[in-house]
């Protein structure tokens, strides 16, 4: 080992103990620090019998320093000892070198939020279980995702899955989706770290500033530092300490309230069992219809046309892994779903004569679970800090994944295809690193505007919706319907938002109350002040227009129904695109299968070529392979080529749409005779790494 080399090492491993240092010292600090003042909280008194009473002790510290420390040694790791990062897709898709299972674990932990694993055990005590049905959607949207959209991703190899739009489309709709996407994370981010950090603050006692800076501070510690591969090994340990904290939670708590027979009889008695809600009304806020049909839609719009997802798809390299982890996350997200209304079903049961919420104990519902797991489970030491490491464990998925894809759009969807600036190869890991820290330092900097929100907070989450499924829209306009153009995207993705804005818009000014199940206060001690904060207001008022009483559960699917109506109207009227024009790698699969089984005379009629994708032709945003190429470029020619994709071959076998064996067709039959075509020619873009593309 050279001297350059040990002077590295060395100066690598003197970071290292030196943060070790800081981090136990810091935590040792945070133990006198977290306890919050008992003034600031108006019922602290009600919640804490004996205001002298520890509510964490040094085991419950421990424990939530050891999964903090872990998680940043697992970005020193990847960021100084691991593989060498040097390109963008290096940092920004670990070099589409990771496991299946990680992946798959990462992925269903970035869209399990602390927010959820709070609100699903309230939501259970105080509505029922009908929103557990979720799950079918969960198992709905595989096949939905790994075979309509993914295909189309995993052939192009874009880093940021909204330049297809761009590709497809034109440019204004590749930035005009990426900043939705930016707004939407940064807000959402902020939004998910301190809602639960304020819901453990009220009845833990942890000083809300100081655990969403310490989320933050490790956070972007580790994905700045190890990048996706970071992200995606260190969401794989976070989601073992989620999900043992949420299974402890469970069987402790099962165990002192009289088992699991006792907690399932008590649900049944009071019709918390209902799933089968079937009333078609819209307005009713969880039925089976916007449950299942609503919540598909919007996970479809969480898997399909989210950047984070998207990105840790081309994280590996086949697509057969990309599909067996999204079962796998499936499986994740009906597990830990389970188990939380499970957890729901025992706080009915164990609060089912005194209720906490009308008896002025806590003034929210996402407060039950920390009172419970505080004030009953306490007495098992460690407990307490193993279910706040699992709350922080889900915030810190979910904004290392976020931080992540908001790199990557900054870099590739600003940077790079807005502003025309080309990052150097050998830099894009460090520009990408810096990025990504100006992105955390800028979700962290908005928590102070959130908490001023008020009644706006729930419209920032609804807001995740909107524009989740307006993209979806967009990207369903471009994969499935050839004919749409550039003017039908625009108007569509402008009229798609505006839609749902103004549903959840009007349902935050309509303030329609939450339904909830019968209470009882009769067991509850006389000490207790009895004054709750719930509203048990029904709105009777005729006037409230309809659709600011929709259920949020189908903003996702108006969305995007409202964008691909209106995309397909402006198309139509504006004059269709001609299929045969589109790039065979642009469209889904099945969906060039179902044009190719048509008769002739719906063919002819809808202007489809008779062998759809027989000809040769490659995107214009792409030029021939060549010696020159990056290792990026050729890293993604040949992980595009490996699912069958044409978008970066120049081989004429492969650029034949009856060669393409993903599209199902034979390859050793000849293609159909047609008829003579006028040829196309591409001319050549003048810069061979930017896109040509048509002005909307």
């Amino acid at each position: 080992m050279d001297y350059l080399s040990k002077f590295r090492f060395f100066s690598v491993y003197k970071v290292v103990f030196l943060y070790t240092i800081f981090s136990t010292s810091f935590t040792n600090a945070a133990a006198k620090l977290l306890v919050l003042n008992t003034s600031q909280i108006d019922n602290f008194e009600q919640i804490q019998n004996d205001t002298n009473i520890e509510l964490f002790h040094w085991e419950d510290y421990t424990v939530l320093a050891a999964m903090l420390i872990i998680s940043c040694g697992i970005g020193v790791f990847y960021g100084y000892f691991g593989e060498k990062q040097l390109t963008g897709d290096d940092f920004l898709l670990g070099g589409s070198s990771m496991g299946t299972f990680p992946m798959a674990l990462s992925l269903a932990a970035s869209f399990i939020t602390a927010i959820e694993l709070l609100g699903n055990p309230a939501e259970m005590f105080i509505a029922g279980g009908q929103f557990w049905m979720i799950c079918i959607a969960f198992v709905l949207t595989v096949p939905v995702a790994s075979q309509l959209y993914l295909p189309v991703f995993m052939r192009l190899r874009l880093t940021s899955c909204y330049e297809y739009l761009e590709v497809r489309f034109c440019k204004s709709m590749r930035v005009y989706a990426s900043v939705l996407y930016m707004l939407q994370m940064i807000l959402y981010t902020a939004v998910a770290v301190y809602a639960p950090a304020l819901a453990l603050s009220d009845v833990t006692g942890l000083n809300t500033y100081l655990a969403v800076s310490v989320v933050y501070i490790v956070c972007i510690f580790y994905a700045s530092q190890g990048g996706m591969k970071a992200v995606i090994m260190t969401d794989t340990f976070q989601s073992a300490v989620l999900i043992g904290s949420l299974a402890a939670i469970l069987a402790l708590g099962s165990a002192q309230t009289g088992g699991f027979n006792y907690i399932w009889d008590y649900a049944q008695r009071t019709e918390r069992l209902h799933f089968f809600d079937m009333n078609p009304d819209p307005t009713v806020r969880h039925s089976f219809w916007s449950v299942v049909v609503g919540g598909t839609m919007y996970w479809v719009s969480m898997f399909c046309a989210n950047q984070a997802s998207v990105q840790k798809y081309l994280s590996v390299e086949r697509i057969s892994q990309a599909r067996v982890a999204l079962w796998v996350s499936a499986i994740g997200l009906v597990s830990v779903y389970s188990v939380n209304f499970a957890t729901g079903a025992l706080l009915a049961a164990h609060y089912a004569g005194c209720d906490p919420i009308e008896s002025g104990q806590i003034n929210a519902s996402d407060r039950l679970l920390p009172l419970y797991v505080v004030k009953q489970l306490g007495v098992y030491r460690g407990v307490p800090g193993f279910f706040v490491a699992g709350i922080f464990a889900a915030s810190l998925g979910t904004v290392a994944s976020a931080l992540n894809s908001l790199a990557a759009i900054a870099c590739q969807d600003l940077a790079s295809g807005l502003f025309g600036i080309t990052l150097p190869e050998n830099k894009g890991a460090a520009i990408a690193r810096w990025v990504c820290l100006a992105c955390g330092a800028l979700s962290f900097a908005l928590v102070f505007v959130v908490e001023r929100l008020g009644p706006v907070l729930q419209l920032a989450l609804s807001f995740n919706g909107m524009t989740g499924g307006v993209t979806l829209g967009l990207f369903s306009l471009g994969m499935l319907f050839p004919w749409a153009n550039a003017k039908g995207a625009v108007a569509g993705g402008v009229c798609g938002l505006l839609l749902v804005v103004a549903a959840g818009g009007g349902a935050q000014y309509a303030s329609v109350p939450l339904p909830r199940l019968p209470a009882s206060t009769d067991t509850c001690p006389t000490t207790l002040n009895m004054t709750s904060n719930y509203d048990h207001t029904e709105n009777h008022d005729k006037a409230v227009f309809w659709l600011f009483k929709v259920s949020y559960l189908w903003y996702s699917g108006l969305g995007c129904v409202g964008t691909l109506i209106i995309g397909l109207t402006v198309s139509l009227i504006t004059g269709m695109t001609n299929p045969a024009d589109v790039p065979i790698d642009l469209i889904s699969p099945p969906v060039v299968s179902f044009l190719n089984s048509l008769p002739n005379k719906f063919k002819k009629a809808l202007r489809v070529p008779t062998r759809l994708g027989s000809e040769r032709r490659r995107s214009s945003s792409v030029r021939p392979p060549s010696l020159s190429d990056d290792k990026d470029t050729r890293r993604r020619r040949r992980l595009s080529e490996l699912a069958g994709g044409v978008f970066y071959s120049d081989a004429p076998t492969l650029t034949r749409g009856h060669d393409n064996l993903a599209l199902g067709l034979d390859s050793e039959k000849p293609p159909p005779q047609e008829p003579k075509r006028t040829s196309f020619k591409f001319d050549a873009p003048l810069n061979p790494n930017s896109p040509q593309t048509s002005s909307c």
